[in-house]
């Protein structure tokens, strides 16, 4: 049987935050960036130093060509949803997501509000601290890719690239890779939050609740009229069962 609370949370309605195109390009460049840190990782002298390569499965990870091979892959996965995802928004004008003055700002009150308790200010459809992240993520990842490209033209026939330019490529790849690893443990930590879970269960669903967003991306127009739309049609749908 289903309790009152149960009842109550499945008449609110569920409001499309995230699209399956904007899931795919986030999970698709999420794995293969996964995929570039451990087998980056893995081209060193780790795995068989830490005996990582004994681990059951794991054999693999001593072999420096498989590594190496799992590195073109993942970058190859990484340039593709970056460049798509950039296209994409760019033709559409959609930029949204691209950090606004004042988000610095907003987002320290927002997370003295989490920590502390008290009003947070009303956020559009991305918070700021999201928009920040989005940009600080975003341009390691050009980097990576930037500098990722030059490692490899090093090893083509007919490119004939200084040592000085090969050496300052490898230490920003390597100094991006440290970043990278940063940005996607405080982009995991701001799950800490309860107030932030919606947004990862979004990424999954595409989905969150229309009082999540009343309350919280009160500023996001469209999310406001979808979410007045899908009232509307409760009503309606209430009133023909009646």
């Amino acid at each position: 049987m289903k309790t009152k609370s149960t009842l109550i949370r499945a008449k609110k309605p569920m409001i499309l935050r995230q699209s399956l195109q904007n899931r795919i390009v986030h999970w698709g460049a999420a794995v293969s960036t996964f995929i570039l840190i451990a087998s980056g990782i893995f081209q060193m002298p780790v795995s068989k130093r830490y005996m990582i390569n004994e681990l059951p499965l794991m054999a693999w990870s001593g072999d420096y060509h498989i590594s190496l091979m799992l590195h073109y892959a993942g970058a190859f996965g990484l340039i593709f949803f970056v460049a798509f995802h950039l296209y994409f928004h760019i033709a559409r004008a959609e930029f949204d997501i691209f950090p606004k003055k004042g988000d610095g700002v907003k987002s320290l009150k927002i997370i003295k509000a989490m920590l502390f308790g008290g009003v947070e200010p009303k956020s559009e459809k991305y918070l700021p601290e999201q928009r920040l992240a989005y940009f600080f993520i975003g341009l390691v990842l050009l980097l990576l890719i930037v500098t990722g490209l030059v490692k490899t033209a090093k090893n083509l026939a007919g490119w004939n690239l200084s040592d000085s330019l090969y050496l300052w490529s490898a230490q920003l790849h390597n100094l991006g890779m440290f970043l990278i690893i940063l940005g996607i443990i405080g982009h995991l930590a701001a799950f800490i939050f309860k107030a932030n879970r919606p947004l990862l269960r979004a990424m999954f669903s595409g989905k969150v609740d229309s009082a999540y967003i009343v309350e919280r991306h009160s500023l996001w127009q469209e999310g406001i009229k979808m979410v007045e739309n899908a009232k509307m049609s409760d009503i309606q749908s209430t009133q023909n069962k009646d």
